[in-house]
């Protein structure tokens, strides 16, 4: 999960996103142990309040869970939970607009969906 960090975006979300997508891409499974708050802290050279910011997220949404003096590991949910989220902010930020400036062009629902199976 080692990748240098950017200014785009907060830390905190920078390290939840990392998680989430090594969780999608399989890279994380089901009971895998993920790093420790002192470890991301240590690896991107930042406060661990920060990297437990984006560690607590997905806690609280039930993507990971503490057992403690154990570690933090990836829920056998997590992948289901995370697919569902990002399935609605893809609809949210992509399918909306598309829809809306399709109408805008007089493009019509087929036209619109031959167009998607050409792309």
């Amino acid at each position: 999960m080692t990748h240098s960090l950017n200014n785009e975006k907060p830390i905190f979300q920078q390290i939840r996103e990392r998680i989430e997508d090594a969780i999608l891409d399989g890279h994380l499974q089901p009971e895998d142990r993920i790093p420790s708050t002192n470890e991301f802290a240590k690896e991107y050279q930042i406060n661990p309040a920060t990297a437990g910011k984006g560690v607590n997220e997905l806690v609280d949404k039930g993507v990971i869970y503490k057992q403690r003096g154990i570690g933090m590991f990836v829920s056998p949910q997590a992948r289901t939970i995370l697919t569902l989220e990002r399935k609605d902010s893809f609809f949210t930020q992509h399918i909306e607009p598309l829809k809306k400036e399709a109408t805008r062009l007089g493009i019509s629902d087929e036209e619109l969906q031959n167009m998607l199976q050409r792309g």
